[in-house]
């Protein structure tokens, strides 16, 4: 797991569920995208430049046309609605989680 901060952050026209395109800058490790249904507590403006914790070595999956190479971490709210794993402070991107 690692850190990685939004750059771009766009609905997915093509998902099954509501869920945002976002391009995810690692640093050292470079530039990945995910699919994540963000979109019940999220809108695109306010994801750029919010730090995420993602998942990078699971694979890439295709999903609905867009390659999402990365899982960004969150977990259920009481109404079932996905929460960002964020830090209390910024650190620098690619920054191993541990």
């Amino acid at each position: 797991m690692r850190v990685g901060r939004i750059l771009r952050a766009e609905r997915h026209p093509r998902a099954r569920k509501p869920s945002y395109m976002l391009w995810i800058d690692f640093g050292p490790y470079g530039q990945r995208t995910s699919s994540a249904q963000l979109t019940e507590l999220y809108q695109p403006e306010d994801l750029v430049g919010k730090q995420v914790v993602a998942a990078m070595n699971l694979g890439s999956r295709t999903i609905a046309g867009f390659d999402s190479e990365v899982l960004v971490l969150g977990a259920p709210d009481a109404e079932r609605r996905v929460v960002l794993l964020r830090l209390e402070r910024d650190v620098p991107e690619g920054s191993r989680i541990f």
